[in-house]
């Protein structure tokens, strides 16, 4: 277990060595920020955990606790407009934690979808993220207001690549344009992350054999996931059980996000905004997955890992 000022000296030594080769963010006008670029993505990292309720939670923690690290430390509208404009820097840097997280050597990838809830689907009007977010329905959360997010996760569970949807988007619409991207990268969707050499596993949301077939030949991504219920090719119960098992990480890696994190915990009022927090949302989870290697802990075991 580490404490509050050892882990952020961790997080700002890799953050640091990564931002020093990232190309730097497009300028914008105005007066420079105050703060260093690996001090921007250090404190967006780590205002993500759970502990901190909300973006004000956070600042009000900074202010009081965390002056002496980061002395410039602006207001809190400055800080958020800093975060946003260093969200490219923050994507790659998840990507790269999930490459020295072994991902590339990874013998399969799960791939599933989430729901992230941005408001109350009951509220009248449009709200703030009008036209970006719809209403979907989750086993979990039922009908629901927000994003879908679609993942790809390594057997230990780094997050190699994401995406995001409006909420009625269904799995293989999403898997559709997510295969695509990673086969023929777009410089303005970096998020999904390189092509992966492994197949991905997936739930029966993401069955169909045309689908399979096309993204084989097309993406080059080999998509195995059961039929489904109805389907006269149900496979034996045995085989079932063993891809639920490959598969279950993805499931550990979203209770991650959710709890220990705050995935879904804010109330975004800009696109950008939520891009932002979801980027430094994952690249947390996957430093947090390299310290513990480093660490010789379990690679999952977050919950401990800084004595608050």
């Amino acid at each position: 277990m580490l404490d509050v000022d050892t882990f952020l000296t961790w997080l700002y030594v890799v953050v640091d060595d990564w931002v020093k080769q990232a190309p730097a963010p497009r300028a914008r006008p105005g007066p420079v920020g105050a703060l260093s670029a690996s001090e921007v993505v250090t404190l967006a990292l780590f205002s993500q955990w759970a502990c901190f309720a909300t973006e004000r939670a956070f600042y009000r923690y900074a202010c009081r606790h965390l002056r002496a690290a980061f002395p410039a430390l602006p207001d809190r509208g400055q800080l958020n407009r800093l975060v946003r404009a260093h969200t490219a820097a923050i994507t790659a840097l998840g990507h790269r934690l999930a490459a020295a997280a072994g991902a590339r050597a990874a013998a399969y990838q799960a791939l599933d979808g989430t729901a992230v809830p941005v408001r109350n689907a009951k509220r009248r009007g449009a709200g703030w993220l009008g036209g970006e977010v719809d209403i979907g329905w989750s086993s979990l959360l039922g009908w629901y207001e927000g994003f879908y997010l679609l993942v790809a996760v390594t057997p230990t569970g780094a997050v190699t690549g994401y995406g995001i949807a409006p909420a009625s988007t269904k799995d293989q619409r999403a898997a559709e344009t997510f295969l695509a991207l990673r086969h023929a990268p777009d410089p303005r969707l970096p998020s999904v992350g390189p092509p992966s050499p492994a197949p991905y596993v997936a739930d029966m949301g993401f069955a169909g054999e045309p689908n399979h077939r096309h993204w084989r030949a097309d993406y080059d991504a080999l998509v195995i996931s059961p039929p489904q219920h109805n389907s006269r090719q149900a496979w034996p119960a045995a085989l079932q059980r063993w891809l639920s098992r490959r598969r279950q990480i993805v499931e550990t890696v979203f209770a991650k996000l959710q709890h220990t994190f705050r995935l879904r915990a804010d109330r975004p009022h800009h696109l950008t905004g939520f891009q932002a927090r979801l980027a430094a949302t994952i690249a947390l989870h996957n430093f947090c997955l390299w310290l513990n290697r480093q660490l010789g802990r379990a690679p999952l075991a977050f919950a401990d890992l800084i004595a608050w």
